[in-house]
């Protein structure tokens, strides 16, 4: 009978420990809805939107993306994309000047993206989540659907 305890006891905290570990691989700190802090962004060039917000889902492995942005002229963006973080090209929509994305995970905040059309690289992206969570930067290089060269500092917040 002691056995059997022990062996319930011990089985017990194996699947504890395989559910810790499932569930801290699930927590992806990108994950979330993330709105543009407009005051902290910078947009060159600009004008800046007038609101942006992207929702992530992540597992660390597989990142979907859903962005809704309130351009300037009132004009709505709506991008998304469904990719794995192995660098590989996944579809993406809502932008005329890409119809491509990879992603990466570079470390355990940080994720980059590069966006393509007809195989040529347009844009290139660098998310960074902040040691608190709170806050997630993103730095946008290439060029827009006008060809304009394009720097943007994103700053997005965490909703509730």
């Amino acid at each position: 009978m002691r056995h059997r305890s022990l062996s319930i006891l011990i089985f017990g905290f194996l699947v504890g420990l395989f559910a810790i570990g499932t569930a801290v691989k699930a927590e992806d700190p990108n994950s979330g809805t993330w709105n543009m802090n407009p005051a902290k962004s910078k947009y060159d060039p600009g004008p800046a939107p007038k609101s942006s917000t992207t929702t992530i889902e992540s597992d660390g492995t597989k990142y979907k993306v859903d962005g809704h942005t309130v351009n300037a002229d009132g004009t709505e963006t709506n991008i998304s994309f469904d990719a794995k973080t192995d660098g590989n090209d996944y579809p993406l929509s809502g932008t005329p000047n890409a119809d491509k994305v990879s992603v990466k995970r570079v470390g355990a905040k940080t994720i980059e993206t590069t966006w393509k059309k007809d195989g040529k690289t347009v844009m290139k992206t660098h998310a960074v989540v902040s040691s608190d969570g709170k806050t997630r930067t993103v730095t946008f290089d290439g060029t827009d659907p006008q060809g304009h060269k394009v720097h943007n500092v994103v700053v997005f917040e965490k909703g509730m």
